[in-house]
């Protein structure tokens, strides 16, 4: 067989620190090498795989429909786009969508979104957009202008300006911010960041001191939506509906979609010609993505929420953990003497794949893992964890 990691080597770009694994299959929660080793995975593609690796109902929507239709550009209407679009609002109460390709083009039109609305209403000079310190929303110029991580910011400058950082919980600093803001932009859990949930009594208050300005709420759910804290919005932990929201990973179930969801006070914000995406509301990606949100019904999402407690549960006073994180299926773990990075290495010579963030293990496993490939992939990390 060819060397694929040589040959990946030396004609990709070598901007990932990849993992010394070839990951040749998958099913479930499961996947394979190219030697035929098996691995529980705690990953799921960085939380794309929501329905595990090669779900069979999943699957067969994308081949049937590339089968049927494979692309047609937006000048057109497509039927598997306007279900998606019907269904998103249907379940999560917005007015209207937006699709793109990813996270970070989602994040960009809800920026665009936000600066058109307060132009329209307000005139210049009311630009700005608010994020936390600790943030991450996208690699774009402008995506990382708005991420409040120094460790983003090298290299590339100029970065794009009208973006300014505040801690997450100072409220001082915060109302400060928003003089000359058109948007606020938070994730409730801080994924990259280390996977740090906001505290909820700022989030309250962040999201009424907005509306009393006029300074539109826009929750990044890149990471957090989809399911993946135990509710199809982690917005709905905290009571609130923002008016904007993006998605991304997890909407498409393993193909690359971006989704920016408008309340109603946006949702006529922007007209033709104003935004666009060549291949946003792709047939085949949105007939996979409407498999997704089909099966996101209450009983998976108490699953999830369910899932997300035993991992906890196996966590809470284990050796070597100093503390955990998160919300739902999307786990921190702080250790108390190893490194994050260590542990992962450890995970995946003993069968397990697991994330960082920061100094953080990171787990996002499929949201339809089975109880046996759970409690096997915990078994052997609380096992490292306690050695």
């Amino acid at each position: 067989m060819k060397d694929i990691k040589s040959t990946d080597r030396q004609y990709v770009m070598n901007t990932y620190a990849r993992f010394d694994l070839l990951i040749e299959s998958g099913k479930g929660a499961i996947c394979r090498d190219e030697k035929g080793n098996e691995y529980v995975d705690f990953t799921s593609g960085i939380g794309v795989n929501c329905l595990g690796w090669c779900d069979d109902e999943w699957a067969d929507a994308v081949s049937a429909q590339a089968h049927k239709l494979n692309h047609t550009s937006n000048l057109y209407y497509t039927e598997p786009c306007a279900l998606l679009a019907q269904k998103l609002c249907a379940r999560t109460g917005y007015a209207k969508v937006f699709f793109g390709n990813s996270g970070a083009e989602a994040n960009e039109g809800a920026i665009k979104l936000a600066r058109k609305y307060s132009y329209d209403k307000y005139g210049d000079g009311r630009s700005k957009v608010v994020t936390l310190v600790n943030s991450f929303h996208g690699r774009t110029i402008s995506t990382l202008s708005a991420t409040g991580q120094d460790g983003y910011h090298k290299w590339f400058f100029p970065f794009t300006g009208g973006f300014e950082h505040v801690p997450a919980g100072d409220l001082y600093a915060l109302s400060n911010a928003l003089e000359g803001a058109c948007a606020l932009v938070v994730e409730f859990v801080q994924g990259e960041g280390g996977v740090v949930a906001l505290d909820a009594n700022f989030v309250a208050e962040a999201y009424e001191m907005c509306r009393a300005r006029d300074v539109l709420f826009v929750a990044d759910e890149v990471q957090t939506g989809m399911g993946r804290t135990g509710k199809l919005l982690a917005s709905q932990h905290f009571g609130i509906l923002p008016d904007i929201t993006t998605l991304a990973k997890g909407l498409g179930g393993g193909l690359p979609i971006g989704a920016v969801l408008a309340g109603e006070k946006v949702a006529n914000t922007l007209g033709a010609g104003m935004h666009g995406s060549t291949f946003g509301g792709n047939p085949v990606v949105c007939a996979g993505a409407n498999v997704v949100v089909d099966r996101l019904d209450d009983k998976l999402l108490a699953d999830v929420a369910r899932k997300g407690e035993y991992i906890r549960s196996r966590l809470d006073g284990c050796p070597g953990v100093k503390a955990v994180s998160g919300l739902g299926m999307m786990v921190g773990i702080l250790p108390e003497t190893k490194k994050a990075a260590d542990i992962a290495k450890q995970a995946l010579a003993k069968g397990l794949l697991v994330l960082t963030a920061k100094d953080r293990v990171r787990l996002l496993p499929p949201l339809t893992i089975d109880d046996a490939a759970l409690e096997k992939g915990m078994d052997i990390l609380t096992s490292i964890l306690k050695d």
